[in-house]
């Protein structure tokens, strides 16, 4: 293999680029695609597979490399989105994280030199972490210029939201701490709040009895105003929705969630009231009360959000289950503005195989996308037999949906 083939790494990525249906990876695959059959050579240090790609030209060891550090890569991806607060189940965007890492590394390998002493992964780190931020970049609600300006973006908001200051005090503070003007600061903080994480609104879980366990299969109460753009136009179907709710209603949400709808600001979650708190700031309420109270309001603010045409909402029930064969059905609906609740549609789930078939489209659903049943097929599939409810209701951003899956 010629040397300059061998650092085309443009062309070996572009090699690696495939299309997988959604729906057809469970996270499994995408936790083993770098995994080889047969199971190439073992060595004392995986180190020893890049320092022969390196001195004999030749990429055949950077997959030899792969196969055994992807569990580590794993871990890392998973770590990474955990801490992000974004949906770690989803094997599509999960593996296009660990792919970028991949991109990085590759990107990495003609300048290291192995006489200097450094393992590959030491060498690699910084660029694997950019890689990883860069992804959630892309992700993010707004644009950024550069991949510089969203990492200040960031180091400017967890300074905001942690230290308790006043925007003066936060903007004059970083100025002095990345040795930058404050008018610099100041735009960075801007951006930064233009900019919110995008959050998935939260699927509530029902009991037996159809009464809400309190078990959340994305984040505990995850009605997260860092899911919408400051000043956008989904910002302001938030808020007018918000407005239509009574002054208890309001009160719950912003408590419980650590934000203020009037300028924005979100609390540390560490700090925010429990229910117990609650239940005390409203007298004559226990937690269960005011726990039922906050999803009441939340599910009345979903509501109108969904008049809003900003929210769909998919609705889950358990039809049958079999553990024996490791399979399941629901019946579920869609509901958005335009459609009509009357006829449930039908879904079939093989956990074996990690499939899904939609033996029937809901009222309302895309017909040509089925958006609102690759929701439901995207969160049941992420659950185990032992963990699948008897009723489920999943709210989700409509438009980035419509967009995700082509509507």
């Amino acid at each position: 293999m010629s040397e300059e083939r061998f650092w085309n790494t443009d062309e070996y990525a572009s090699t690696a680029q495939f299309t997988v249906p959604d729906g057809a990876m469970t996270m499994r695959q995408a936790g083993r695609i770098f995994r080889l059959d047969p199971v190439p050579p073992k060595v004392e240090d995986i180190n020893d597979y890049i320092v022969s790609a390196v001195r004999e030209n030749d990429l055949t060891y950077f997959t030899y490399f792969l196969h055994y550090y992807e569990p580590r890569l794993n871990k890392r991806v998973y770590r990474f989105l955990l801490t992000e607060g974004i949906d770690r189940y989803d094997p599509l965007r999960f593996l296009d994280y660990k792919l970028s890492c991949v991109l990085a590394m590759l990107e990495c390998l003609p300048n290291y030199d192995p006489d200097k002493g450094a393992d590959f992964l030491t060498y690699a780190h910084h660029f694997m972490g950019n890689a990883l931020l860069d992804c959630r970049r892309q992700e993010e609600a707004g644009s950024f210029k550069s991949l510089d300006e969203y990492k200040a973006a960031r180091g400017i908001a967890w300074l905001y939201n942690n230290s308790g200051k006043s925007a003066k005090e936060v903007i004059a503070e970083y100025a002095a701490e990345q040795n930058c003007t404050e008018e610099t600061a100041a735009e960075y903080l801007t951006i930064a709040r233009q900019n919110r994480s995008r959050v998935p609104f939260y699927a509530t879980m029902q009991d037996e009895d159809s009464e809400e366990t309190g078990e959340d299969v994305t984040r505990d109460d995850s009605w997260n105003y860092a899911d919408i753009l400051w000043n956008g136009i989904r910002a302001d179907a938030v808020q007018a929705a918000f407005d239509k709710l009574s002054y208890k209603e309001q009160t719950y949400l912003e408590k419980r969630n650590a934000i203020c709808m009037t300028c924005g600001r979100v609390g540390s979650w560490e700090e925010r009231p429990t229910f117990e708190d609650l239940a005390v700031m409203f007298e004559g309420s226990t937690a269960s009360g005011a726990e039922r109270a906050y999803k009441k309001a939340l599910n009345k603010l979903t509501e109108h959000l969904v008049d809003a045409d900003v929210l769909g909402v998919v609705e889950l029930k358990l039809t049958e289950k079999n553990k024996k064969i490791a399979a399941a059905a629901y019946w579920y609906r869609a509901v958005h503005r335009y459609a009509n609740d009357d006829e449930w549609g039908e879904i079939r789930f093989d956990f074996s195989a990690g499939t899904a078939q939609i033996v029937k489209l809901a009222d309302g659903d895309f017909s040509r996308t089925n958006v609102f049943a690759k929701i439901a097929i995207r969160q049941i599939l992420k659950l185990s037999m032992s963990e699948l409810p008897k009723k489920l209701t999943i709210p989700f951003e409509l438009e980035q949906e419509k967009i995700r899956y082509g509507s």
